[in-house]
């Protein structure tokens, strides 16, 4: 059996005798999950994470240097940013058309019993740009401060394109890194299915089905603006900009898909993610090493079309209007917040939060989704970095036709 089928074995596995447990036997799986489920889960993230913060920085640095002129940099960053905005603009349009037209939120449910206390506040968008220059990147990266890393990592690599010959050896060596890196990474994923089996059982075996009877509607329709924004749009930009099929896009990057499901963590997941789009989506390694990491920290589609659901689910459920001017600002804050909320734990629903208080809905109105989050945060993730790859696919092969175009010129000269 392939690494995916076995992942997809451990998923379906560990969903099914997490639930049963949950039916049948609350005590049973309280002691498996102490003892298995949540070890099992626990081990292989922090497997991947061990590998996040150098892997960021080596194939950063790597990716800057490769691309050299600084001119191409710019380039090829005004696209990414450009397409990861536009991209998340129309998930959230997505997640809102789709809200209106079905009203998950009509329905007789209890709000007596909400209340959701807002632990932490997202950073604005305005501290997070005069923020990510580090004032000292090896504490950047010990606190696993994303955008930090990444700031720090493009200027060392524009310092080893700018030098040339005199830096070889250290570009030699940052190379070298990446490569053992990248080894690791096979190395750890023979472990992705059992990882995948406990992650799943603890999350479904916590839940229920009650957990996803409650709130089967606004959950159902989450997943179908996920698929739709995954399916029809990321396949159009692979297709129509990437020039790929995009069955063969989704076929190859379908482990990086099932194992972003599993951990929940698009940084996490970005080890994988990388490794599949250089190797079975043939995208290259400046391009991927730039775009990916970039992605993985401020570009959150899924994350979007949740808040989008739930916003009008919340305001469905309080029986509150929304103005046009107010979905508008609804798209706004949700684009802007995925930026300015880089790097800050349970990102997605401190972003809702904000969100919310935009366009003055009740935050406690979060407690009514908070049972199934972290199914729907699974969901989510994986279209997040299936996102990036998409993104990767379409500005490589951009790249590629300017190239191809130049050449002609080049040689006249």
């Amino acid at each position: 059996m392939n690494l995916t089928f076995k992942i997809f074995i451990g998923l379906i596995l560990g969903a099914v005798i997490g639930l049963v447990l949950n039916l049948n036997s609350p005590e049973l799986f309280g002691t498996l999950d102490s003892y298995i489920f949540n070890p099992l889960g626990t081990i292989f993230l922090n497997l991947i994470k061990m590998l996040v913060v150098p892997i960021v920085f080596f194939s950063i640095t790597l990716g800057t240097a490769s691309l050299g002129d600084p001119k191409k940099l710019g380039r090829i960053g005004g696209k990414t940013i450009g397409f990861f905005l536009i991209s998340t603009t129309v998930a959230i349009t997505i997640a809102l058309s789709l809200a209106y037209v079905f009203e998950p939120g009509n329905s007789n449910i209890d709000t007596s019993g909400a209340s959701y206390e807002q632990q932490d506040e997202a950073p604005g968008v305005v501290d997070t740009f005069t923020s990510i220059i580090p004032t000292n990147p090896i504490q950047s990266m010990v606190e696993g401060n994303m955008l930090q890393i990444i700031t720090f990592s493009i200027f060392v690599g524009l310092a080893l394109a700018m030098l040339g010959k005199k830096t070889s050896a250290i570009l030699n060596l940052v190379e070298q890194g990446n490569d053992v890196l990248m080894y690791l990474v096979n190395l750890i994923m023979r472990f992705a299915p059992y990882g995948a089996f406990g992650l799943l059982a603890s999350a479904v075996g916590e839940m229920g089905l009650d957990g996803l009877e409650a709130m089967f509607a606004y959950m159902t329709l989450v997943i179908l603006a996920l698929i739709i924004h995954g399916s029809l749009f990321y396949g159009s930009i692979v297709y129509f900009i990437g020039k790929m099929n995009p069955l063969t896009f989704f076929k190859n990057f379908f482990p990086a898909m099932t194992v972003a499901f599993s951990t929940s963590s698009s940084s996490s997941t970005l080890p994988v993610s990388m490794k599949l789009a250089q190797e079975k989506l043939k995208v290259s390694k400046p391009v991927s090493s730039f775009v990916q990491p970039l992605g993985a920290t401020i570009n959150m589609d899924g994350t979007a079309i949740m808040q989008g659901v739930a916003t009008i689910f919340i305001a469905q459920v309080y029986s509150a209007e929304l103005s046009i001017a107010q979905l508008v600002m609804v798209v706004l804050t949700a684009v802007l917040a995925s930026v300015g909320t880089a790097g800050v734990p349970g990102v997605g629903l401190i972003m809702l939060a904000m969100v919310l208080n935009q366009v003055s809905l009740p935050v406690e109105g979060i407690a009514l989704i908070l049972g199934i989050d972290r199914l729907l945060d699974m969901a989510r993730t994986a279209v997040n970095i299936t996102g990036d790859a998409a993104v990767a696919v379409a500005i490589d092969k951009s790249e590629e036709s300017r190239n191809e175009k130049d050449k002609p010129a080049e040689e006249a000269v």
